[in-house]
């Protein structure tokens, strides 16, 4: 007997070629209806037998397209229509956007493998996609995702492309993203004034891979935003873009051409090979252990021992490798400390004097993202994101909330993002940079709108941190009176336990939060940063943190560890204290410190000032330098050698001792790795005695201070059997979770 059954599939099931799956799957098992996108994901109406019907939903759920989540299923019985066959019909939106949004995908092997084929119609095509990649978030103006809510719709596909959407047996067909080099985006190479150097697809990437050659600066347009490039063999070209890109120090990422040539440079294991191929293809953080290659190493990851690295993701990155046998330089095309950009426009204006040419394109970009930056952890391989972007924004599902009111939270400034919720789902925007910034300030102020439009949604809460000058609770305060919502203050560290909270989803255990970051106000106006929390039945109590110390001379304090050495230091240390300020600065801060009223448990400020003591750095030329610049003289560690420099701790923790006790190692002739070592030991044995003391069985962690993977292999370590440790798995510990932590704490503490 033939029955019609309404199914619907919610997820990440648009723009992955999840229609064309099911249309194929229909006809395999001659089922009769229709399949579309709607506001709430795919709708399937479906007409066979009951038995018959069944085995296609079970294989539907279990066999989804390889870049398909499906988060929630439901089959009902309906009365029955009758179907003359199975079609893809147009998406019907009746009501508002409540389904997960598609984050951009690296370009599959089949795309890849086409361009490099002088038969097939694709090739050299730089903008080839299909139903299992390309860009997706970047083009996005609207949803459900359709061409015509994208910046494809620019772009009417031509006969040939045509017939590929239309086939059923074909990869691209129902691809939204379709297009080929009759009837698509078009890629140009100019040099600094503008000046039109060529279009020609056979020819441009060679000319390119020359211009690398002869040591050329080039932005290139890449699908999510510019990239600045050049030849990560060469040191001169090298310093000329750190010189005019005002980035003295920070480490650059490098563009591999191959996964082939990068292994025969680089060791790398199975956990990198995988998120290196991944399909959100991050810049992957590589030690420089045996490094067996001519990248000058030196210039481009000054004073560390580790890369970043990246494969190709979009066909303009894998048609430039093709013509590659070197690595290449590949930031962000900014200037130092501003967003990414996407503009052509606004590329000519602000890097005509970094860049000798440009490679520009004409398809428009509405949310551009930097790459994605991970890190694996030496011992036990514990995966820590740096940065959160392209490839994961900016859908998140991990987490479901019970609350029907439409909330945006804003997070905090300098590491910015922005989470939304609409509906039954939960946003996270790709990192935005430091709000300090005045066209970061306006790129986040776009991102909000851009959520609200996308969902046709207000908020009625807004969460903001508790810092009355952050620029994000500013706005966040301008958001409130504009749409007459609801406004409240989160305190920053509070945030970030709960953002680990809700990673694993701990609301119904006891658990101990450590929190170990730079800065962040806290409830008794002091600068926090060296907090443990106690969780409990919906309630956060701060139960300890590190002893305070004097916070001096405002931001100026981050930016030059010897300040926080000057804090934490006795009288018995002025001889090295002389050495690290003139006689008038020394006297000036002496005085200050004597009257300073605002105190810190910064444990950020810590790590500057052991930096500092150990004459690793004073100064730092971006953000986190002196605790990157420490972890990395750390080769290898032994617990059982190690040494506690707070070996009395009971009740205090006394950030002063520590810096004590190192200074006393460090007169001895103890070598800075080993004092290191002792430090991050130190800090381990800490935490690990509190969660003891306090009979604890859960532990959450989150800062910045938690991306040091030394640390995090320690605590592995040190922790005894029946402790569980929680670590943030799919955020950053940054401040990048702010925005996350604040509506954890919202919908789970606040009411």
């Amino acid at each position: 007997m033939l029955k019609t059954y309404k199914i619907s599939i919610s997820g990440q099931v648009q723009g992955v070629g999840f229609r064309p799956f099911v249309y194929n799957l229909a006809r395999k098992y001659v089922i009769k209806g229709t399949v579309s996108n709607d506001e709430n994901g795919v709708l399937i109406y479906a007409s066979q037998t009951k038995e018959q019907v069944a085995v296609f939903y079970k294989e539907l759920l279990n066999n989804p397209p390889p870049v398909a989540t499906i988060i929630s299923s439901k089959i009902i019985d309906i009365e029955f229509q009758k179907f003359d066959n199975f079609k893809i019909i147009p998406s019907n939106k009746k009501g508002q956007v409540n389904l997960p949004l598609t984050p951009d995908f690296a370009i599959c092997d089949d795309c890849k493998n086409e361009i490099k084929d002088a038969t097939n119609r694709r090739y050299n095509y730089p903008f080839t996609t299909c139903v299992n990649c390309g860009p997706r978030w970047a083009i996005t103006q609207s949803f459900p995702f359709e061409r015509n809510h994208t910046n494809i719709n620019a772009f009417e596909m031509c006969d040939a492309c045509k017939k590929e959407y239309t086939n059923p047996g074909d990869r691209r067909f129902h691809s939204q993203t379709n297009t080929c080099s009759t009837c698509g985006i078009q890629l140009y190479l100019e040099d600094a004034n503008s000046e039109k150097i060529t279009t020609n697809k056979l020819t441009i990437f060679k000319k390119v891979a020359q211009l690398f050659k002869e040591n050329k600066i080039i932005a290139i347009k890449n699908t999510s935003g510019y990239l600045l490039c050049c030849n990560a063999e060469d040191s001169n070209v090298i310093q000329k873009l750190r010189r005019l890109k005002n980035r003295p120090n920070k480490p650059f990422a490098v563009l591999y051409p191959s996964l082939e040539k990068l292994q025969k440079e680089l060791e790398i294991n199975t956990k990198q090979v995988n998120s290196l191929t991944s399909t959100q293809r991050p810049i992957t953080i590589i030690s420089l252990k045996n490094y067996n290659g001519k990248i000058v190493v030196n210039q481009v990851a000054p004073k560390l021992n580790q890369l970043g690295v990246m494969l190709p993701y979009t066909g303009i990155l894998q048609l430039l490798a093709n013509e590659l046998n070197f690595p290449i330089i590949a930031t962000s095309g900014n200037i130092h400390g501003s967003p990414i950009i996407s503009n052509n426009k606004d590329a000519i204006d602000k890097l005509k004097n970094i860049a000798d040419y440009f490679l520009h394109h004409n398809l428009k970009i509405t949310q551009p993202q930097d790459d994605s930056v991970l890190k694996f952890s030496f011992k036990f391989k514990q995966p820590i994101l740096f940065r959160r972007s392209r490839g994961f924004a900016p859908n998140y599902f991990n987490t479901q909330l019970n609350t029907s009111k439409k909330i945006m939270a804003m997070g905090a400034d300098l590491k910015s993002s922005i989470t939304f919720y609409p509906n039954q789902y939960i946003y996270i925007s790709q990192y935005l940079g430091n709000l300090e910034n005045y066209d970061v300030y306006n790129r986040f102020l776009v991102m909000a709108n851009s959520f609200t439009k996308i969902f046709d949604q207000q908020p009625q809460v807004i969460l903001i941190d508790k810092h009355p000058l952050y620029h994000s609770s500013k706005l966040g305060e301008e958001f409130a009176q504009k749409s007459n919502a609801k406004l409240v203050e989160i305190q920053h560290h509070k945030a970030h336990f709960t953002a680990t909270l809700g990673e694993h989803n701990l609301f119904n255990e006891k658990v101990l939060g450590i929190v170990f970051d730079g800065t962040g106000l806290g409830d008794d106006k002091a600068i926090w940063g060296g907090e443990f929390f106690n969780y409990e039945k919906n309630k956060i109590k701060r139960i300890h943190h590190l002893e305070y110390f004097d916070w001096m001379l405002g931001d100026k304090m981050a930016k030059e560890p010897r300040i926080s050495l000057l804090s934490l230091a006795s009288s018995e240390m002025d001889d090295i204290l002389e050495k690290k300020f003139t006689s008038n600065e020394l006297k000036t801060y002496k005085t200050l410190k004597k009257s300073n009223t605002l105190k810190t448990s910064s444990v950020g400020r810590l790590f500057d000032a052991v930096a500092s003591l150990l004459n690793i750095t004073d100064f730092n030329s971006y953000e986190g330098e002196a605790a990157i610049l420490l972890e990395n003289l750390v080769v290898d560690y032994d617990l059982k050698s190690s040494i506690n420099y707070l070996p009395d701790f009971e009740s205090e923790i006394s950030s002063k001792e520590i810096i004590k006790n190192i200074a006393i190692d460090l007169k001895k002739g103890t070598k800075k790795e080993k004092i290191i070592v002792n430090f991050l030991f130190t800090l381990a044995t800490i935490i690990i005695e509190m969660t003891k003391i306090n009979n604890y069985k859960h532990v959450a962690f989150s800062g910045g201070v938690f991306q040091n993977t030394t640390l995090v292999d320690m605590l592995i370590e040190l922790a005894p059997k029946g402790i569980k440790l929680y670590f943030h798995k799919d955020l950053s510990p940054n401040d990048e979770n702010i925005s996350f932590g604040q509506l954890m704490y919202y919908v789970h503490i606040k009411n």
